[in-house]
């Protein structure tokens, strides 16, 4: 069967294993959750799909502590605990993902710079190693497994199980202030000024130019208090066919971008908003990775230290504006300190993703702008990387020869790999 990532790019022929399988551990695999990822990290010739294992085993309704399979997906923990006060301490920008997939991509939201990355709530977790030798780890127990799983992108075992703690909340609403901001600066100030509240993103137009640079929307949230916790699943509405590739340019962009920063009039702007609106406004939209055309899009995701956030980021920008790639999916977001894990993308600053339309011409622009954020102490996130080299790689994660030496003295390089830690030298 052909598989890719949700970038739809690279497209490769993969076979799937079971674990139930005779012959599981004879060929080198990777464990699979929802194709979330956007590139090669899910993608090898032979993968494990963990979806259909989705048993939620049990749920401690004093600590909020939840034992579930890999396979559970983030949407079906908050329909069926948000309505009992209960949602999920860290969360990334969709619901679409499983449990297991936010192990292994160590994965991060709104709140990093409070609550830091998905691990900070996970109690323990099981592996299935080689011949299946079950192994249970946590911070304090197997640490080094812990280090190398959470952040290792599936290459350090399959998760089978994971306990982590969701978080007490009093309703299904978010108070939302958006902050409209004048450019970059404007913009680096309202998260500064903001960033004791919970939760914070910011949308950029990332083709605004000159003393606009950097133009953006901030968004802030906080839950409510007022105990309205009927939440129903959300609506939803779907792409019915890939676009053509010349649907996706600068104009179309440029078009959506003056309309979606000039929507709010006011420079500040309070507005009751759902969960689903707040944190995941595009799963309401189903197959939205088409409107990139045939070819697939890259998500750039990259951060930088707080010290050279802003000159790193107006630099970028810049050239985006000037050379045309259009990114209308252009989200800025402050960060907290970094983890111990090995392979968590995570810096104290600031990190930008783009979506970009894949072309000929975008490989070698990626790669130039992949080098300026090496160059100031920055890094690519894994799960959204599709073109960054070895060398980059190595110059931007330190603790690389500690996650390899780890895959090689427990033969863990024999049987898991993708088509990401061959690129990266993993």
């Amino acid at each position: 069967m052909q598989t890719h990532g949700w970038g739809r790019y690279p497209v490769i022929d993969s076979k799937a294993k079971t674990l139930e399988a005779a012959d599981l551990w004879r060929s080198p695999f990777i464990p699979t959750g929802n194709f979330r990822s956007y590139a090669d990290a899910a993608l090898y010739q032979h993968h494990l799909p963990m979806k259909p294992h989705q048993l939620m085993s049990n749920f401690d309704g004093e600590t909020g502590l939840l034992t579930c399979d890999a396979g559970v997906l983030l949407s079906d923990i908050v329909a069926t605990f948000l309505p009992r006060g209960w949602f999920l301490s860290i969360t990334p920008g969709t619901s679409q993902i499983t449990v297991g997939g936010a192990v292994a991509a160590d994965v991060h939201g709104k709140n990093h710079h409070i609550r830091g990355c998905f691990s900070t709530c996970v109690e323990s977790l099981t592996l299935l190693w080689p011949d299946n030798q079950e192994i249970n780890c946590s911070a304090t127990q197997h640490p080094d497994i812990f280090s190398a799983t959470c952040g290792g992108m599936g290459l350090t075992g399959i998760i089978t199980q994971v306990s982590f703690y969701l978080k007490k909340v009093s309703s299904q609403w978010i108070n939302q202030l958006s902050v409209k901001t004048l450019n970059l600066r404007d913009t680096f100030v309202a998260f500064e000024k903001y960033k004791s509240v919970e939760y914070s993103v910011a949308w950029i137009d990332c083709l605004a130019k000159g003393n606009q640079l950097g133009r953006s929307l901030v968004m802030l949230g906080e839950f409510y208090q007022n105990r309205d916790l009927q939440y129903r699943s959300p609506s939803t509405v779907s792409v019915p066919f890939t676009l053509p590739s010349f649907t996706l340019n600068s104009l179309s962009v440029k078009v959506f971008n003056e309309l979606y920063y000039f929507k709010q009039r006011k420079t500040l702007a309070f507005t009751k908003t759902s969960v689903q609106t707040f944190f995941y406004p595009l799963d309401s939209i189903h197959q939205w990775n088409r409107i990139y055309g045939p070819n697939g899009f890259i998500q750039f995701q990259f951060i930088l230290p707080k010290a050279a956030s802003f000159e790193g980021m107006q630099s970028i920008l810049t050239q985006i504006s000037a050379t045309g790639f259009a990114s209308f999916l252009a989200v800025l977001k402050l960060y907290g300190p970094h983890n111990d894990n090995w392979l968590s993308f995570p810096i104290e600053g600031y990190s930008l993703a783009l979506d970009f339309k894949m072309t000929k011409a975008l490989p070698a622009f990626i790669n130039g702008l992949t080098d300026q954020v090496v160059a100031l102490g920055g890094r690519i996130y894994l799960a959204k990387d599709a073109l960054m080299t070895q060398s980059q790689f190595e110059a931007s994660y330190p603790n690389i020869p500690q996650f390899k030496t780890f895959r090689t003295e427990h033969c863990l390089d024999q049987h898991f790999t993708s088509q990401q830690a061959i690129r990266l030298g993993l």
